[in-house]
């Protein structure tokens, strides 16, 4: 059996998130994505008779190798960035988490016009102003979301956003609460925005505290990467 520990460490980490929820009053719903970057297709179906749904890739390309190996009907992710000439390959994504750039999201709306195939995103929000990460700043957010909202062919659900490694507690409740300002942003401009996409194997307790519904999972379910 691939992943023999994973379904005890499944349900470790289902309690956590229970028990973050509890704490921090917000009463969603969490969903995790498994991360399966760098591990195989076996990966995959472990997850899914494990009980989890939804897979996470950060390559286009490694998504589209691994996605006809893959015989469980799992929904994919894409949680990384995305060029603008790949477009074409949301397709194959039940969601997109990170819709970085106003170039970028003039890309997928022109696609979507000729293809008639919405795909649902997520704005990236660079909360803890790294100059390393990608994404929109809280300041910049109000504009880009009224353009999008103008623009009418993109389908945000909601943020996603990333935290510092090794951030300590403040940083973290601030990179993960001003995610959550970026939601209030985007419905404000009338999308139906429900999905905070925050939190990975270090940090998705204090995420899960502060809203998160779906959090990014690898290492704590898989362990350490084969590359």
């Amino acid at each position: 059996m691939q992943f023999p520990e994973l379904v005890g460490r499944l349900q470790d980490v289902g309690q956590r998130i229970s028990e973050a929820v509890a704490r921090g009053g917000h009463q969603q719903q969490v969903q995790i994505i498994a991360v399966t970057k760098t591990h195989g297709p076996d990966a995959v179906s472990a997850a899914w008779h494990a009980g989890i749904r939804a897979v996470g890739e950060n390559k286009v390309q490694e998504a589209l190798d691994k996605i006809p190996l893959v015989p469980e009907p799992v929904a994919w992710h894409l949680i990384g960035h995305l060029q603008r000439n790949k477009v074409r390959h949301l397709d194959r994504f039940a969601l997109f988490h990170a819709l970085d750039s106003e170039r970028l999201a003039d890309a997928i709306a022109d696609r979507e016009q000729t293809s008639g195939r919405r795909t649902p995103v997520l704005v990236q929000v660079n909360c803890s102003g790294e100059a390393s990460k990608g994404g929109f700043t809280l300041d910049s957010l109000p504009a880009v979301a009224r353009r999008l909202r103008e623009g009418g062919e993109l389908e945000v659900r909601g943020a996603m956003t990333m935290a510092p490694l090794d951030a300590g507690e403040r940083v973290l409740r601030s990179t993960f609460g001003g995610c959550r300002q970026a939601r209030e942003v985007l419905r404000d401009a009338g999308f139906d925005a429900s999905e905070l996409s925050m939190g990975m194997s270090a940090d998705y307790e204090v995420a899960v505290e502060e809203g998160a519904t779906l959090v990014r999972l690898g290492t704590i379910l898989f362990g350490a990467r084969t590359q």
